[in-house]
């Protein structure tokens, strides 16, 4: 068995041998295959670009040559933000800045000793002389996921609670916040376009933020003042879930619209508590909607159609468009004037790009001449780690002005929103994703408002 035991030892030693070798070699960045770049990279040419009325047009064969990350180092990663997914500074179990754990406060203890806990400091409070004082903070958990009740309010919430408090204070600071974004005395609106503006919201590449982009623009747009349409053109529908409007089997939808010439202002729904926003849904029927519309005449331009036929006054139209560059994305594209792309600060979001942009260098060319890409948003920013910020400097190297100033951070309460069926400038107006969303809206209506409302 010696011989045995020496030939998998020697085996074993190889293998870690040969992975360490590769795992510097990937910190390195030199990769077998070459250097680790960028997939912009990839689009390099010389045809000219062409003015457009939001800058220069996108030409995917003039993008330059960018190389990405050829090292990286792990990244460190600061605990202390609730919104990024760690735990709060200053709630239970959580480091202080000294590196201790803060304790656990009084009666906390296992749910099956709760009782024990909360005589044992009762009594401790009684022998000392001294109030008990509970900890005030809550960090940045929400109240939904926080099992703590407020120690002086009880169920009240924190921007009712803001009133009696130092407006130095972060909780009235995110009152303060939570104010401007709900806009509830109708003032400091939003500047108005002076026609129609029409958005596509695309990107081929699933989960970048192309739905909460576009339930949480249109939101903050109709929050203060202006007249918005949010058209689902996703057969999965979480548009029309974000925004609480019913998209079950039998109502009437966008696919009504598209196949069978139903009115757009007959499919329409209102938005619960929104009055300036209408939302026309997508149900599960809109999943077999490119194989019908193959037979059916100027299929690409269905949409478009339906929009111009619309009676009633509208400021903007968001078309939030299914992760896939097929007959509905067309559509969108034919009937939009404008692009709006969400790209992910993530290395993968990256790949695909410059497809989608010769889809549109196709559609302007053979079917909308208008059509151009005017914004970029970054989504899903974490500012704890470099690749973020190695993306973002990528992206604005190469769209230029056409990325907005304002980018979305991981924020837990952009992700919990759509399961109450709203969006997060409702669920938690006060929070850093609402506050995002709406810098971002601003910037589009603002740009909007210079170039007179055309697009």
């Amino acid at each position: 068995m010696g011989w045995l035991r020496s030939a998998v030892t020697g085996r074993l030693s190889q293998s870690i041998d040969n992975a360490t070798t590769g795992d510097a070699q990937v910190r390195a960045g030199r990769m077998t295959k070459g250097v680790a770049r960028s997939p912009l990279a990839d689009l390099t040419g010389t045809r000219p670009l062409t003015p457009g009325v939001f800058g220069p047009r996108l030409d995917p064969d003039k993008v330059p040559k960018i190389e990405l990350l050829s090292s990286v180092e792990p990244d460190s990663v600061e605990t202390a933000d609730g919104d990024d997914g760690s735990v709060p500074v200053g709630l239970p179990g959580a480091p202080r800045s000294g590196g201790d754990a803060v304790p656990a406060p009084v009666g906390a203890g296992s749910p099956g000793h709760a009782g024990d806990s909360e005589s044992t400091a009762a009594q401790g409070a009684e022998s000392s002389g001294v109030d008990t004082v509970q900890d005030d903070s809550y960090g940045d958990v929400s109240r939904e996921t926080s099992d703590i009740p407020h120690p002086r309010l009880g169920d009240v919430s924190r921007e009712t609670a803001a009133g009696d408090v130092d407006e130095d204070l972060p909780l009235a600071q995110e009152a303060k916040r939570a104010v401007q974004v709900l806009n509830p005395g109708g003032g400091a609106q939003l500047p108005r376009p002076t026609r129609r503006r029409i958005m596509a919201v695309a990107n081929q590449k699933g989960g970048v933020g192309k739905t909460t982009t576009t339930v949480n623009i249109a939101v903050s747009l109709a929050l203060h003042g202006n007249r918005v349409l949010v058209i689902d053109l996703d057969p999965q529908g979480n548009a029309s879930t974000g925004l609480g409007v019913d998209h079950h089997a039998g109502v009437p939808s966008i696919y009504e619209s598209l196949i069978d010439n139903v009115p757009l202002d007959e499919v329409v729904a209102r938005v619960e508590g929104i009055p300036n926003l209408v939302c026309a849904p997508a149900t599960i029927d809109l999943a077999g909607a490119e194989i019908e519309l193959v037979s059916v005449v100027a299929r690409e331009s269905r949409l478009k159609r339906a929009i111009e036929a619309y009676p009633e006054e509208l400021d903007y139209v968001l078309i939030d468009c299914p992760p896939s560059l097929g007959l509905l994305t067309v559509n969108a594209l034919v009937a939009a004037e404008e692009v709006m792309i969400p790209i992910q600060c993530e290395y993968y979001a990256l790949e695909g790009l410059g497809q989608l942009i010769r889809n549109i260098d196709l559609v302007q060319a053979h079917l909308n001449p208008k059509i151009e890409v005017s914004t970029i948003l970054l989504t899903m920013y974490d500012r704890r780690t470099r690749l973020a910020d190695q993306v973002e400097q990528e992206v604005r190297s190469y769209f230029t002005d056409k990325v907005l100033q304002a980018v979305i951070p991981r924020n837990v309460r952009v992700s919990e929103a759509p399961s109450y069926g709203q969006s997060v400038m409702t669920y938690d107006p006060g929070s850093r994703g609402a506050t995002s969303y709406f810098e971002a809206a601003q910037e589009i209506a603002q740009r909007g408002a210079k170039l007179g409302g055309s697009a």
